[in-house]
């Protein structure tokens, strides 16, 4: 446990002047002071459940053992989950202890759950790394999942190498412009591809599956595709396959509906719809254009009924990539 310790004090102490993210507020969250995330010293956590709502290599037949934090380092106006990631007066109720957080991962694993998820983990980095380090001296032995908005700091993301196993990434846009209009953030996509330079150098582009075809390790870009094009789907391909590589994973997500801001704000009507098949089928097609052919679609009909405001978990209608070509 020592290198592993030594990576979670190294992480801690970012925390002093806080650089976790790009925003780099310089708060001191040790002391308790609120970062620019509105987020302290403890971590927040709005839920964790067996969630069937992932991929199939990381839902299986027994759920992705995942764990919601709250608040967000991001703002974005379409946010589907706004109610625990906008909302920090209230998310304040749910400040947990390391230690109780341990105890969630090993509630998960005894459940039967394939692997630990951390949905929304940037801001609570060093959190999340003392909390497996107590759970691993307890007995935890699932892969860690890194469910992140891909606004990640490199330095954090270096002492995340070998504490993560599988990172999944949310690709949201092709330009900074995109970013800060709709999620409130400087020079989105710089940091973004900066990030998942990282990622993969740590993962490389081969995804490694257990006999039971459950993935232990690797990289899966996920890309919402936007109405009217906003999030640059052809141009994030094109940047993963000359930048990345072309065997690089993707998960194609067709569940945009509009919420939060996006349905009522008329600053950003071109969010205030769902994407029209047309817009998908254009998305699905560079697929095969750009030869990229390992990972995972969702189906348009199936997401648009599966994605609405009181979903419950259900089989997520995620394709393999292959099948569609």
């Amino acid at each position: 446990m020592g290198e592993l310790e030594n990576r979670v004090e190294q992480l801690e102490k970012l925390l002093e002047r806080c650089t976790i993210c790009p925003k780099d507020c310089g708060n001191n969250r040790l002391n308790d002071e609120i970062a620019a995330c509105y987020s302290g010293r403890l971590p927040i956590v709005s839920s964790y459940t067996a969630h069937f709502g992932e991929e199939p290599c990381l839902s299986g037949s027994k759920g992705a053992g995942n764990i919601f934090f709250g608040n967000c380092n991001l703002r974005c106006v379409y946010c589907q989950n706004y109610q625990i990631s906008q909302t920090w007066k209230q998310q304040k109720r749910n400040e947990v202890t390391h230690e109780r957080l341990a105890e969630m991962m090993l509630e998960l694993q005894e459940r039967g759950c394939h692997n630990i998820g951390f949905v929304s983990p940037t801001h609570f980095a060093p959190q999340m790394a003392r909390a497996i380090l107590i759970a691993a001296e307890k007995g935890l032995r699932l892969p860690i999942v890194y469910n992140t908005n891909a606004y990640d700091s490199v330095e954090v993301l270096r002492l995340l190498d070998g504490i993560v196993d599988i990172y999944l990434p949310d690709l949201k846009y092709a330009e900074n412009e995109a970013g800060f209009q709709y999620s409130k953030v400087r020079d989105y996509t710089t940091h973004a591809q900066a990030a998942m330079k990282e990622m993969f150098r740590q993962t490389g582009d081969e995804l490694v599956f257990d006999e039971s075809g459950l993935l232990k390790k690797g990289l899966v870009v996920r890309l919402l595709v936007l109405p009217n094009d906003l999030a640059g789907i052809e141009e994030n391909l094109r940047w993963i396959k000359n930048e990345l590589s072309p065997k690089v994973a993707i998960s194609l997500m067709s569940q945009y509906y509009a919420t939060n801001k996006a349905a009522t704000d008329e600053r950003y009507i071109l969010l205030s719809r769902r994407i029209s098949e047309r817009e998908w089928l254009n998305a699905v097609s560079l697929l095969e254009e750009l030869s990229l052919e390992q990972g995972f679609m969702q189906e348009y009909e199936s997401a648009s009924l599966y994605y609405r405001p009181d979903f419950t978990d259900a089989d997520k209608p995620f394709k393999d990539i292959r099948d569609f070509q």
